[in-house]
């Protein structure tokens, strides 16, 4: 800490509360009190979706490369995105920090802003605000509500056979960006002389260090009159979120691997750093995009609408044809993905 820079000690648990109260401003009709009294309070009409999201330094984030307010923004759009893949609206959040002693008023203020920076541009309201002590490090906690009707919620469980499988935006590039930031930081730990060399890969670092959630997804299958049978969000790569989809609709899945949407700067990015584009998309993580299924004849209706929300990656099958990539040389391989037991493996 430097002399310029104030420690938290000095205000207190309710001193940076009031801090933070004063940054506050909240946009939505629904927020009857904010983060002023013992519980917000909130006038919700229609369903509410519930969701939290937990990141820990040193397992989610490394503060070495990652700017505090660049966290603070992607700790709301991980919160989010499971409202999102709902086919829902979030409205409100509610944050908890645990604050180790590295963390002054000053970095403190650079995550807040960051996480409201996010909340304006989601126009969500900051309607929680508990920080605490840490001596593990920096902890972000992130409760989210939103709404949707129930007409209009999308759970996991509603795919069926022949339906087509969409997959927005692209796939694998916070994982490169990941092992891009990896590299140099260990370039700078064996050599304190050296600059960063990231070259012109600022898009897999965006992807990275500043995801955006994918709110317009909703708005635009609501124009088109779609309503997904199934969704699910995107964070831990293509394969786990297909699985966790056919699991919970008993059902299986063909997913073709030339269909699976890689930016040209990803592939790109691949070369360089030589890792397998594929297995970033497969298995990587956060890249906060949505998996969905439409039936075959919603598709065959309004195929050339749905290329403005997503790509189609396959289709579902019989949940006894498992879950399966087609290979470039036609071949079927079982999607294998990460936080299985043996029995997955």
């Amino acid at each position: 800490m430097s002399q310029n820079e104030t420690s938290l000690s000095d205000l207190g648990i309710y001193g940076l509360t009031e801090h933070v109260n004063q940054m506050i401003k909240t946009v939505q009709p629904t927020t009857i009190m904010g983060n002023s009294d013992d519980c917000s309070v909130l006038n919700h009409s229609d369903l509410q979706l519930l969701s939290n999201s937990l990141m820990l330094e040193g397992i989610h984030f490394d503060l070495i490369y990652t700017p505090l307010q660049h966290l603070g923004f992607k700790a709301v759009v991980n919160a989010i995105t499971d409202v999102i893949a709902m086919n829902g609206r979030a409205t409100q959040i509610s944050v908890t920090l645990g604050l180790s002693n590295k963390m002054t008023l000053e970095r403190t203020d650079l995550l807040m802003s960051g996480i409201l920076a996010a909340c304006e541009e989601y126009q969500l309201d900051l309607t929680g605000f508990r920080p605490t002590s840490s001596l593990t490090g920096l902890t972000i906690d992130i409760a989210v509500i939103g709404t949707a009707t129930e007409n209009s919620v999308v759970y996991r469980s509603g795919a069926k056979p022949t339906d087509i499988m969409y997959a927005t935006g692209d796939l694998g590039a916070a994982l490169l960006g990941l092992h891009l930031l990896e590299r140099e930081k260990r370039v700078l730990k064996d050599n304190n002389y050296n600059q960063p060399e990231f070259g012109d890969n600022e898009y897999i670092l965006r992807r990275q260090l500043k995801p955006q959630a994918r709110i317009q997804t909703v708005k635009q299958l609501e124009e088109l009159a779609i309503k997904p049978t199934s969704m699910i969000a995107i964070k831990e790569g293509l394969a786990a979120a297909s699985i966790l989809l056919c699991q919970s609709s008993k059902t299986g899945c063909r997913i073709y691997e030339n269909k699976i949407p890689l930016d040209q700067k990803t592939l790109k990015a691949a070369g360089e750093i030589d890792f397998n584009p594929l297995v970033a998309a497969l298995n990587g993580g956060e890249d906060y995009e949505l998996l969905f299924t439409v039936s075959l004849q919603e598709y065959e209706k309004k195929q050339e609408a749905l290329k403005s929300v997503g790509s189609v990656i396959g289709y579902i099958t019989e949940t006894n044809k498992a879950c399966r990539l087609i290979t470039m040389a036609d071949q079927e391989i079982d999607l294998k993905a990460q936080g299985w037991g043996k029995k997955n493996k």
